[in-house]
Parts: C-alpha cells; sequence; structure tokens
C-alpha cells in the first residue's frame, strides 16, 4: 500500500490538534510561565528568550485524540504504546516544570515504560544479529531488559540533541518516516501507518517550533518521542522476521552515534558522562557555523539554522535502512560508514571552531559582536587533549 492511500483521519486529526494545542501553549504562556519556561542560562543554554518548554504536551494530546479516529488494527498496536509511554512522558514533563528529576531517574522511567510494554504487547527483541547475545536474547528476562535498555537509551539519545530549534524533532521525523517505509515495503501497513501518524501528530509541534522557536519540546516531549522512535523500532523487527535489527538501529543512527560519541568523549576527558558540556556537535555547529555565517539572521534563525547540518547526518543513516532494510551485511556496512561520517563531520567542525577561535583571538575592532564571543566557552578538558 502506498502513502497516498492511507486513511486520512489520524494524519489530519492529529496534525491539526498537535499544532492546535501548541498555539495554545504558546498564546497563554502568561499562564502557566513560572512553571514552563526555559531558562536562557546553562552550558547548552543558547536562546535568549524565555521560551515554554511543554510542547511534549501537546504531542501527547494529539496522539490520544489520533487514537480514536484510527482503524482498529492500528489502535491495538498504538494503545499500549502510549499507556506504557507514560512513565518516560510524565517524569520527563515533571522536569521540565520542577527542573528537580534526576538524570538516573528519567533513564529507569523510560526503561519501565519498556519493561510495561512488554507487559503489555509481549514484543521483545529476539534477535540482533550477533551469535552470542543472539543466544542471551533467547532467555526471556534477558531478552525483556535488553530491551528496556535499548529502549531507554534512544529515548535519552533523542534528548540528548533536543538542544536547537527543530533539531529533535526533525531527527524523529527521518526516522519514524524511515521505519514507516520500511515496514510498508514489508507489507506491514498497520505498523507503516502507525508510523506516518506519528510523523503527522510531531509535524504539527515542529510547525510550531521550527524555525522560530515559539515552543521547545521539553524533556517531556523528547521522552516521548523517543520511547515512541524505539518502540516502533522493536516491533517492527517482532512483527517482520525479514528486516534486520540494524534497519531501525541505523533509522536512529544519528542520536546513537551522538550518545555513544558523547559517553566515550567525557569519559576520556574524566568528566561524568551524564554531566553537560557544550561539545555535542549541534553546539559546535552552532558556534563554529552559523555564529559566523549566519550573524546577521536573528537569534531565533540563527539557532534554527544548526538543525539542517543535523538533519543531513541523520538523512544517510536513514536512507541506508531503508534501501537495505532485509540485507544485514549491507546494514552492518552503513552503520560503520555513518559513524565514520557523524566523526569526519565532528572533526571538521571542531576545526572550524579552532580556527574561528584564533582569529577571535586576535585584535579585533570594536564591532565585533561580543555575544558571539561570549558563545565560545566549550569544556577546557576536552581542548587539552586535542579532540
Amino acid at each position: 500500500m502506498s502513502i497516498i492511500n492511507l486513511p486520512f483521519a489520524g494524519l489530519e486529526l492529529g496534525f491539526i490538534v498537535s499544532l492546535a494545542c501548541s498555539l495554545l501553549l504558546v498564546l497563554t504562556t502568561r499562564w502557566h510561565g513560572r512553571y514552563s519556561l526555559d531558562a536562557t542560562h546553562g552550558v547548552q543554554k543558547f536562546h535568549i528568550t524565555p521560551t515554554p518548554r511543554i510542547g511534549g504536551a501537546a504531542i501527547m494530546l494529539g496522539l490520544w485524540l489520533s487514537l480514536g479516529v484510527l482503524p482498529p488494527d492500528q489502535q491495538e498496536l498504538l494503545l499500549p504504546v502510549l499507556v506504557s509511554a507514560m512513565p518516560a512522558f510524565v517524569f520527563g514533563l515533571a522536569e521540565d516544570l520542577t527542573r528537580n528529576v534526576s538524570v538516573r531517574a528519567r533513564l529507569l522511567a523510560t526503561m519501565a515504560s519498556g519493561v510495561c510494554c512488554w507487559g503489555l504487547t509481549g514484543v521483545t527483541l529476539l534477535h540482533i544479529g550477533v551469535a552470542p547475545l543472539d543466544i542471551l536474547l533467547g532467555w526471556l528476562p534477558a531478552s525483556v531488559l535488553f530491551t528496556a535498555f535499548a529502549v531507554g537509551g534512544v529515548a535519552n539519545a533523542v534528548n540528548i540533541i533536543d538542544g536547537f530549534n527543530g533539531l529533535a524533532s526533525g531527527t524523529v521525523l527521518i526516522g519514524m518516516a524511515a521505519l514507516g517505509i520500511i515496514a510498508q515495503d514489508a507489507g506491514d501497513a498497520a505498523l507503516g501507518q502507525l508510523c506516518f501518524v506519528v510523523c503527522a501528530v510531531t509535524a504539527g509541534f515542529f510547525v510550531v517550533n521550527f524555525p522560530f522557536g515559539k515552543l521547545f519540546l521539553g524533556d517531556g516531549g523528547a521522552y516521548l518521542l523517543g520511547f515512541l522512535l524505539a518502540w516502533l523500532s522493536v516491533m517492527l523487527v517482532y512483527r517482520n522476521p525479514l528486516v534486520s535489527p540494524w534497519a531501525p538501529l541505523l533509522a536512529c543512527g544519528y542520536p546513537i552515534f551522538e550518545t555513544v560519541f558523547t559517553i566515550v568523549r567525557r569519559l576520556w576527558c574524566r568528566r561524568h558522562p551524564g554531566h553537560p558540556d557544550s561539545w555535542h556537535l549541534h553546539s559546535l555547529v552552532k558556534t563554529a557555523i552559523a555564529a559566523r555565517y549566519f550573524r546577521a539572521l536573528p537569534a531565533p534563525l540563527r539557532n534554527a539554522c544548526v538543525s539542517p547540518f543535523s538533519w543531513a547526518v541523520a538523512l544517510v543513516p536513514a536512507m541506508t535502512a531503508v534501501r537495505f532494510a532485509a540485507v544485514p551485511e549491507a546494514l552492518l556496512q552503513g552503520v560503520l560508514a555513518s559513524f565514520l561520517l557523524y566523526l569526519s563531520v565532528y572533526a571538521f567542525v571542531v576545526s572550524a571552531w579552532w580556527a574561528r577561535r584564533r582569529r577571535m583571538q586576535r585584535p579585533a575592532p570594536l564591532a565585533t559582536p561580543l555575544a558571539d564571543i561570549a558563545l565560545e566557552s566549550p569544556n577546557s578538558s576536552f581542548i587539552q587533549r586535542g579532540l
């Protein structure tokens, strides 16, 4: 079944509800702003205007209302997923409103959502294409725990890349569309259509978030979208044995690569893996590229210019996943090539950052914007190690 033959009720309603709710949250900021506005200070903060960070609420509402108009087979798939997503979403939203929920608590909440979804659906990862692990996954407790850990990891990965207008939601749109196309090609029309419904709901928020950044996704929205992306990936492999597990991994490739490299980088610098810094790829693109080449734009648009660079990095592995979904050897090569692409882009941007830093350390005319200089504050130990 092609995309144009989908029943459009869920798509249209999900988009309209998400968009309307997002606009409503922006228009009523004066009523909830004391709880929902994002701070403008912090190592990973680049916006200059306090902005509501509860966009996840609009996405969750859009999904629940879309559920009521979906065909029965899609309702059967989506309902347990939405119920199970509540721990991840609630803990993330609590952080958005209180700024007092630890990273560990949020990680455990996303893993709990994975365990809950297994309890409601019986779906787990049964194989990943690595013989020793496949043997271990034949034992149900190991399969459940591994699935919960993988789902929690992807959900947190999406939260990690949520740094600029449209970045996380646009990346999820790319990954979710890839999953939908793979499911359609595998003959799983119900799951494919469900992926596109999630895309439509996400797009409703995206319109308000990109490019002007009137509403942020927040931790609640990032964990919700990350959980949905991860669990629909698990369902894709479980329901379609011919689809390689490497295909959804590539569809989620960019946030996974960012997270793995961030953990290794912070450990190398003897820093806690959970401590924030400004050395993410998107942060460096902002300070090395956007701040230089788009400095004439208003700040929200300058921030938005970061996202297309990261979308390009996300698009390559997603397209590889769609093209070779049933060819494990090609997908494994695609994982290695895509990760090398990520590292190459990262190295290029770091070089650009160093070059710009050296230029800005020279005696500058009085017209040099001091605001751009103030953004240049990545971790010094990382610089000393030459990374």
